[in-house]
């Protein structure tokens, strides 16, 4: 075992098993927190594939709850997503016909998860219900396809007024909508909505009674006003009312909860707090609002880090991990775009003092350095991770992210940091690193963005529906994958092996990946080109 295991003074039995209910079957959710897991002296599980459902079609509760109780015989742990043991998964959460009583039954039952295993740490996360500013049905009931972005303007301009902020336009505006916008849509939205806050609140009363140990509500696709922010008013009373500050966390996030709550565990079984120190590479970056968030950068951060069991400090000195932190320099774009990027992003902030510095914590002081790439939405910052690579840093690093929402990045890469920590620079971490690069650099910002920009549809296809999981649009992917991983991220300090590629919900927006990371020796072994 590393000497950093060692090091930290950690006192983990072998074979500790822990339990993960994803939030659906989608790689981020049902594979990552695994593969952080694979890294440990603990034994993952997590229920059959098949038992997880697909996209908009529910996973099996009932086979869900039997294989979830009859596991937690002997587990150690839980990490749960209660959506999936709720309503089958993050989506059906938004389509389920069923009424409050039906699922407060379905809860009920962690209560005699608990009294029969009492001594299982159970961590639980469950979200409130997003509310998307655009007019899709791809995760959404179908009439948000028609009436979405309306939905979204109602409850956004409503909640100002009643502030007193809203404009003489947005009341306008919200006229128009309130004439146009059916009853019997609004009233289906609203209703699940209200039932899902219900069941919000009814986790919290686990928690005050001790049945979950720590909880996360997480806020998918959140802005600052709207029906999610109203949703969390409530909650947040709640939450006050049961006097449950220190164990229920609210803030933006989802897919990556599953990855912060098993370093939480791994940092509480072993007593230790990790201190992070972060170099930001804009002075403005910490008063950023990330696109799809509800409030400034650096109160997410604050969050993130206190979730995974960890406390900022103000100093790389006194620090664990020195958290490289890419943030744009004022307004975030999409990382599809950042070949033409806002002024701010090359004068309001300073990418090249960021990697430079990193480099010195890392081959000079002996500080473990991770990046959370969070400059842009939806990809890593394609500059830094040429800074990086000319530097050696990118398989030397304690963790990096660069995907989807600014919070997705951050509690990837914060827990695979401090799990850093605790295991070092093993086999599993190493390839953990070289999907992130190969997913959140290569694909996100690199090749999902040429497929999007016409490849698909010459193909017949679209953006939404491809050929399948793995059809000619997969097998495209992978060929410009394994040229953008040699142009952008191969070099002296190792080589990304693409094992297998596929589109989980067949669709460009996330891909599926399974790589190896290789040394540079094994590759000329090899004799392969990647």
């Amino acid at each position: 075992m590393s000497n950093r295991r060692e090091a930290g003074g950690l006192n983990v039995e072998n074979g500790k098993r822990i339990l993960f209910m994803p939030l659906d079957e989608r790689p981020c959710n049902y594979e990552f927190p695994f593969l952080l897991a694979m890294g440990t002296d603990y034994m993952p599980e997590r229920p059959p594939l098949d038992m997880m459902g697909h996209k908009k079609a529910p996973g099996n509760t009932n086979r869900l709850w039997a294989w979830l109780e009859q596991a937690a015989e002997g587990a150690h742990g839980a990490v749960l997503a209660l959506d999936t043991l709720l309503y089958g998964g993050i989506v059906p959460s938004r389509l389920h016909e069923m009424n409050e009583e039906q699922l407060l039954e379905r809860l009920a039952r962690l209560r005699g998860l608990k009294a029969d295993h009492p001594e299982l740490r159970i961590y639980a996360f469950q979200l409130i219900m997003r509310c998307p500013q655009y007019s899709s049905a791809d995760e959404e009931p179908d009439y948000y396809e028609d009436w979405g972005r309306e939905i979204f303007r109602k409850g956004f301009i409503s909640h100002k007024r009643d502030l007193g902020l809203a404009t003489e336009d947005e009341l306008a505006e919200l006229e128009n909508i309130d004439r146009r916008l059916p009853k019997e849509v609004l009233d289906d939205y609203l209703g699940r909505r209200a039932i899902n806050s219900a069941l919000n609140r009814a986790a919290l009363e686990l928690v005050a009674e001790g049945v979950i140990e720590f909880l996360i509500i997480p806020q998918d696709d959140s802005a600052p006003y709207g029906y999610t922010a109203r949703d969390q008013e409530d909650i947040r009373e709640r939450i006050s009312e049961l006097g449950l500050e220190l164990r229920a966390y609210m803030y933006p996030g989802a897919d990556e909860v599953g990855c912060t709550l098993f370093a939480r565990m791994v940092n509480r079984d072993t007593g230790w707090i990790p201190l992070i120190y972060p170099r930001l590479s804009s002075l403005q970056g910490a008063f950023v609002t990330p696109l799809y968030e509800d409030r400034y950068f650096y109160e997410s951060l604050k969050y993130q880090v206190l979730a995974a069991g960890g406390l900022l400090v103000s100093s790389a000195s006194e620090a664990d991990v020195v958290l490289l932190v890419n943030t744009p320099g004022d307004t975030m774009s999409e990382a599809a775009v950042q070949g033409r990027p806002m002024p701010g992003y090359d004068v309001l902030r300073n990418i090249v003092e960021l990697t430079e510095f990193g480099a010195y914590m890392l081959f000079h002081e002996g500080k473990p350095v991770a990046v959370a790439d969070v400059g842009y939405a939806n990809g890593g910052d394609l500059k830094l991770i040429r800074l990086l690579r000319q530097k050696n840093m990118l398989f030397s690093l304690a963790g990096y992210a660069g995907w989807n929402t600014s919070s997705n990045t951050l509690g990837t890469v914060i827990a695979q940091s401090m799990l850093f920590l605790h295991y070092g620079r093993t086999p599993e971490h190493l390839n953990f690193l070289a999907l992130r690069y190969a997913e959140d650099v290569c694909y996100c910002s690199l090749v999902r963005t040429e497929m999007n920009n016409g490849i698909v549809e010459s193909m017949g296809l679209s953006k939404f529906m491809l050929d399948g999981q793995r059809g000619q649009a997969a097998a495209l992917i992978r060929t410009k994958l394994n040229q953008a991983i040699e142009e952008r991220i191969n070099g002296e300090d190792g080589w990304v092996e693409i094992m297998d590629c596929y589109m989980p919900w067949n669709r460009t927006f996330e891909v599926g990946l399974s790589v190896s990371y290789h040394p540079v020796s094994a590759k000329h072994t090899a004799g392969q080109t990647v």
